[in-house]
């Protein structure tokens, strides 16, 4: 008879031999014959992460996502399928040929996928590794860099120790972290913690389009307004800034520990760590912690003091703008300056221990030293202040501000100074000089009063004045209409600058002749110099252009949402009357059209140029379809909407056509083509189907236009009727390529990467747009030396196909063959 003890022997041998089974059978890999259903994981060598799919919260859905392995609350770190949810448990991932994850439902149908596509994948595997980093890659490269996809490319909610917070320069791939819409529910909430883009990079919390918090630039020690960061035995951190990449992470000392950092759903960024005694998280700092982390919470030129009372104050030198307003402890509308500055005879106040002002217009500089930087700043009358780049050893590097000073606050053991333009009158005595004598006192009074009068009768001249002028000057801009306010693109909450009509028709002298750039079927643009001396292109929308109010605010929204180095920046809108214009920074070297099909101003652009120009078109699309919150088709992609700035480097510009696809969708029809003929694709221009692809075809086209010097549009040759891409395509399969290229850069050119573009952008023209290659496929295609897949014949090689296909599809009479443009904007 057996006794109880050997019962309980028995049940722990099973549990034993149990726990060996689960560990034998873990995986932390899969390829492209297996596969993860509900109710399997995939699990981290070490054990720390697993994938699998889990239920958040209360919800009802079910979600593919990776969290921790080793602790008892189901934490998520990082969901793939975070706005399309599964209603069951059916769901199953796998990984295709071409080595991409592919999350399918119980219909069969592909609810998300990594799209991958670097390159022609030969053996994938996915792998879970242990830093909790999910990894598509080749069997036998462990070099993360080489890798087809990582999962700490595209991150949620949560940044994890090693995972980077930033931007990619080469790819414009951005690395930003977005709070889930509720515990419940992990689709994209309204707050992004990014490191933001312009200037000198700090991380910034966006509540839709509006900043709410952001952390100061980086001193050398840490972000200048985030004392929570200090030197400690747990982690230790790093920030980056160099030619290929920009961004900040963090290292762990003990890797047994667990951490991370959220972006909760209220928008506070959060860092935990768990504790294994009480079996919980343990909030360990939160980044924005009291009212004066609220940004800009005191207004231009103001200074935040949580130890006040009140908490805001002006600048040494400054006074509040509007005192009721102040007094009523409403200080949004900041402060100005008591005493105008003198650009000759200025200096500077140093104030100590701050959270520098926002730096999205600065400029920076790491060699300079402190005295150098003061020189940069007091020989430019635009600026107002300056800073050490890096505090350590002595401090190094100089950072300078334009404009008002925003979002300052004290830190009393923060090493940061900043030294701020004074008159001469303001430096080093308060408030100003004090006059002890009673007498002199009195003389001062009675002289104070009698300037003031006299001063105040000439201000209220000098208004009464300007105002005049200033109506009549509207009067003529904008042909007797009065002016009004942007308050309708106010109500839309854009973190966008609004100029008045007055400032632009000031900018560009009347929209004069001279100051015009160029004309098309949208309108026209000028050349213009704002009074702090900033040069800009102001896109004046035609009177008679279709787009509406509505439609000029959408297009608005989703221009300020595109930030990549090869787009052109929009730095502000104005809507008065029935005037819509659109300003973007000005870029000096026009657009490239003038210098391809240009006898004269061709010679200026080499080949390395054109390379560099081809290159930086890829990298801008790659942005657009795979990397931008909302996957972008810019449907006009041509010659004279890429422009060029000082450094011939290429940027995108007019988003007047373009529309934008959300979630899942790749591809949308419509009934009204537009673009310009000669770069629309067979499938848009025949059955109005536009994708990623149109825009890839259209990049072919101008692909071939830069190799060769020639439009596509009206080419001639003695020995055919084709088009430049049918002329291409012959050229190719003749084994005659090289004939393509322009003589004016046949001394410059490198013929592998010449011949290696004809093919690509042959590649990109093929008729079928399944054919076509994805843009970041592209940008592969042109970094290496890897064999290209031969081309099939192109769409629209003879200009007969073409306007067939037109008339056919607009049931109109055939255009002319000169390049039209068709400007008829839609909503997105």
């Amino acid at each position: 008879m057996r006794t109880s003890m050997d019962y309980i022997s028995v049940l722990v041998l099973c549990f034993s031999l149990l726990l060996i089974l689960e560990t034998a059978t873990a995986i932390d890999t899969i390829n492209t014959t297996q596969s993860i259903g509900d109710g399997q994981t995939l699990i981290s060598a070490d054990g720390t992460y697993v994938l699998g799919f889990f239920k958040p919260g209360e919800s009802k859905s079910r979600y593919l996502g990776i969290w921790f392995g080793k602790i008892s609350v189901v934490t998520a770190v990082w969901v793939a399928n975070r706005e399309t949810p599964l209603n069951d448990s059916s769901g199953v991932l796998r990984l295709t040929n071409e080595g991409s994850l592919v999350l399918l439902n119980s219909s069969g149908s592909i609810i998300w996928s990594s799209n991958t596509s670097r390159s022609p994948a030969r053996n994938p595997v996915a792998q879970l590794l242990d830093s909790g980093n999910l990894v598509v890659k080749e069997e036998d490269d462990d070099i993360l860099e080489n890798s087809l996809w990582q999962s700490f490319e595209h991150p949620t909610d949560t940044l994890l120790p090693e995972m980077k917070q930033g931007w990619n320069k080469i790819t414009g791939m951005d690395w930003s972290l977005t709070s889930w819409k509720s515990p419940d529910d992990p689709a994209r909430g309204h707050f992004i913690d990014m490191l933001s883009p312009n200037g000198y990079p700090e991380i910034q919390v966006m509540e839709d389009s509006k900043v709410k918090y952001r952390s100061g630039p980086w001193n050398g020690l840490r972000f200048s307004g985030s004392n929570q960061l200090k030197q400690n035995t747990r982690y230790t951190f790093e920030f980056v800034y160099n030619e290929n990449e920009t961004f900040y992470r963090y290292h762990l000392v003990n890797n047994s520990m667990v951490w991370r950092l959220v972006i909760s759903p209220e928008g506070d960024l959060q860092r935990f760590t768990w504790i294994d005694q009480t079996q919980s998280w343990l909030l360990f700092s939160t980044a924005n912690t009291d009212n004066c982390e609220r940004y800009a919470l005191c207004g231009a030129n103001g200074i935040c003091s949580i130890q006040n009372s009140p908490m805001c104050d002006c600048l040494h030198g400054f006074v509040p703008k509007i005192r009721s307003d102040w007094e009523a402890t409403d200080w949004s509308s900041g402060c100005v300056r008591r005493t105008p500055v003198n650009c000759s005879v200025d200096g500077f106040q140093k104030v100590s221990g701050v959270k520098l002002p926002q730096t999205n217009t600065s400029w920076f500089n790491k060699s300079m030293n402190l005295e150098e930087c003061k020189y940069m700043c007091l020989k430019n009358c635009s600026c107002t202040a300056y800073s050490n780049l890096d505090i350590r050893d002595g401090g190094s590097g100089c950072l300078l501000w334009f404009g008002d000073l925003v979002d300052t606050r004290v830190f009393s053991q923060n090493e940061q100074d900043i030294y701020l333009r004074m008159a001469a009158s303001e430096l080093g005595n308060g408030d100003g000089a004090k006059v002890n004598d009673k007498s002199n006192t009195k003389k001062m009074i009675i002289l104070s009063s009698v300037l003031s009068t006299g001063t105040l009768l000439l201000c209220l001249a000098m208004v009464l004045y300007i105002r005049n002028r200033k109506q009549r000057r509207n009067r003529k801009v904008s042909g007797g209409f009065e002016r009004n306010s942007n308050s309708k693109l106010r109500k839309e909450n854009l973190d966008l600058p609004l100029f008045d009509l007055y400032t632009l028709a000031a900018a560009t002298m009347d929209f004069s002749e001279d100051s015009k750039l160029g004309e098309g079927g949208f309108g026209t643009v000028y050349k213009g110099t704002l009074k702090d001396g900033r040069e800009i292109a102001v896109k004046r929308l035609s009177k008679f252009s279709r787009q509406g109010l509505d439609e000029f605010i959408n297009e608005v929204k989703h221009i300020v949402e595109l930030q990549h180095r090869n787009l052109v920046k929009l730095l502000g809108c104005c809507i008065e009357r029935d005037e819509k214009m659109l300003v973007y920074e000005f870029l000096s070297n026009k657009s490239l059209d003038f210098f391809i099909f240009d006898e004269t101003h061709r010679l200026q652009l080499d080949w390395p140029k054109r390379y560099n120009v081809i290159k930086g078109i890829a990298r801008g699309l790659v942005y657009l379809h795979q990397d931008s919150r909302l996957r972008v088709i810019h449907r006009d992609l041509k010659a004279s909407n890429v422009l060029l700035d000082h450094e011939m480097n290429p940027k995108i510009s007019d988003f007047g056509l373009a529309r934008s696809f959300g979630g899942n969708e790749t591809e949308a029809n419509t009934n009204k083509v537009v673009g310009t003929y000669g770069y629309i694709s067979p499938e848009y221009a025949s059955d109005g189907l536009y994708s990623t692809k149109s825009d890839v075809f259209s990049f072919g086209v101008l692909v071939l236009e830069i190799v060769s010097g020639n439009k596509n549009r009206g080419f001639s040759h003695p020995d055919h009727q084709l088009n430049l891409l049918g002329h291409a395509w012959r050229l190719f399969i003749e084994g005659k390529p090289s004939e393509l290229i322009s003589e004016s850069i046949i001394e410059s050119c490198n013929l592998f990467e010449v011949l290696r573009s004809i093919h690509v952008g042959l590649l990109c023209v093929q008729e079928n747009p399944v054919d076509r290659p994805s843009m970041s496929y592209v940008v592969l295609m042109l970094g290496n030396e890897d064999a290209l897949p031969q081309p099939k014949q192109p769409g629209f090689f003879t200009e007969r196909d073409l306007i067939e296909v037109t008339y056919s599809s607009t049931q109109s009479k055939p255009f002319s063959a000169n390049e039209c443009s068709i400007s008829l904007l839609e909503a997105r």
